[in-house]
């Protein structure tokens, strides 16, 4: 079993920060690409940022600059800063993770069970 634990969310004023995290636990071999998803009201989800197992990252325009993605890959996580917040950044934050379990296996995709950001005007 590989599990996706995502931590960090809360309410903030326009204007301030928070850090995601997300832990993979379980049996894990590699994990490949990793990134942070997030689903507004009534909106489909959406890629936030993404980073691959080399550091090479990228991001939604709508973030770009105020949004930092990292990895440990030796801890199994990945972190999403989050400055300058606004409002419309309100959204269940969704983590994923492209991870092979055992040797030789293809990845599959797996994803956290969402935390809440609520950034308050």
């Amino acid at each position: 079993q590989v599990q996706l634990v995502e931590s960090g969310g809360g309410l903030v004023q326009a204007g301030g920060s928070l850090r995601l995290s997300c832990a993979a636990s379980g049996t894990v071999f590699r994990i490949n690409d990793m990134g942070w998803y997030r689903q507004a009201p009534g909106k489909q989800r959406e890629l936030v940022a993404g980073i691959t197992s080399g550091g090479s990252s990228k991001y939604a325009d709508s973030v770009k600059g105020r949004f930092t993605i990292s990895r440990d890959n030796a801890k199994n996580t990945v972190l999403l800063s989050m400055n300058s917040l606004k409002p419309e950044d309100t959204a269940v934050y969704y983590c994923s993770a492209a991870i092979s379990r055992y040797r030789f296996d293809a990845s599959s995709a797996y994803w956290g069970q969402g935390t809440q950001v609520t950034v308050s005007s």
